[in-house]
């Protein structure tokens, strides 16, 4: 039976897992993998949470209180970025505050998504939160945070403020204050982007579109290693960022030949080129998507 809850949702993720298998090959990389999980789901439990599901190399986790999640958070970071283990790894951590449905063994509702969105805008060593978050913790730890930028969330109209749990010691000297983000100095006022007949614009009206090859993206692109919801665009401050949150990841290519590769992670993009879903995409292929930063 589907209950209502309000809890902390937590995910925590090994940052480059596949440049593991290449470099160490299927046994070693599994082998860490699975230990910085065990390391994952230890604090939770340490820590009154409870560990909802692991999805390759990834935890999410809830918790009754947001203290009892940067509990885990902490030590999660610790125990895994001080390693000395043979070969070294470090995890991303994304945690909000909010309700959701728990059904049986899993959790949904918008929050979920929101949790997952603090995850991909963390960097390695980085533990990230929401503003909603920082609101629920006490005095000690929000002491601790410092807001680094905001971000839109699918399906919130919105902004989601940003914040950094700096979690070692001698990070708090170098703690900010809350930023005036709409102070700060804009670039060009949109990119457009083309796919074949269509065009889709981020703007100020419309700050963020999807593509992939779900019907329901606000640019579809069909391929069989393009993902459902493959990629974001955003506007942030005027500037473009690509969100990738693929399997197969995007690859970017700029007007000066400049190639990026992006896989659960972002990139700003510039001036004009080529966006490929799954593939390299050059000027001509079928799957290539332009885009143009305009002033």
């Amino acid at each position: 039976m589907a209950k209502d809850l309000e809890v902390a949702i937590l995910f925590a993720d090994v940052v480059g897992s596949t440049q593991l298998y290449d470099k160490f090959g299927d046994t070693k990389a599994s082998e860490t993998v699975a230990r910085c999980l065990d390391i994952m789901k230890d604090a939770t439990y340490q820590f009154n949470g409870t560990v909802i599901k692991t999805i390759g190399d990834e935890v999410m986790a809830t918790f009754p209180t947001v203290d009892d999640a940067m509990g885990a958070a902490t030590q999660m970071q610790g125990r895994i970025s001080g390693s000395n283990d043979e070969i070294s790894v470090s995890i991303r951590i994304g945690c909000h505050f909010g309700p959701v449905v728990q059904e049986q063994n899993d959790i949904f509702g918008a929050a979920v998504h929101t949790a997952n969105r603090m995850t991909s805008q963390a960097k390695s060593k980085q533990i990230i939160i929401s503003g909603a978050t920082v609101e629920r913790m006490s005095a000690d730890w929000k002491a601790q945070t410092r807001q680094i930028d905001v971000a839109t969330v699918r399906g919130r109209i919105d902004e989601v403020a940003l914040f950094e749990l700096l979690w070692q010691p001698d990070e708090a000297t170098s703690m900010l204050p809350t930023i005036d983000w709409e102070s700060k100095t804009k670039g060009p006022t949109r990119i457009r982007l083309t796919f074949r007949d269509s065009v889709v614009v981020v703007d100020e009206n419309r700050k963020g579109i999807n593509m992939g090859r779900a019907d329901d993206n606000d640019l579809v692109v069909k391929g069989n290693l393009i993902s459902r919801i493959h990629a974001r665009v955003e506007m942030r401050r005027g500037k473009f960022i690509l969100i990738d949150q693929s399997t197969n990841g995007t690859f970017l290519e700029n007007a000066q030949g400049e190639e990026t590769f992006v896989r659960r992670d972002s990139s700003e993009l510039s001036g004009e080129g080529l966006i490929g879903l799954g593939r390299v995409a050059k000027p001509g292929t079928p799957l290539a998507i332009h885009y143009s930063c305009e002033e």
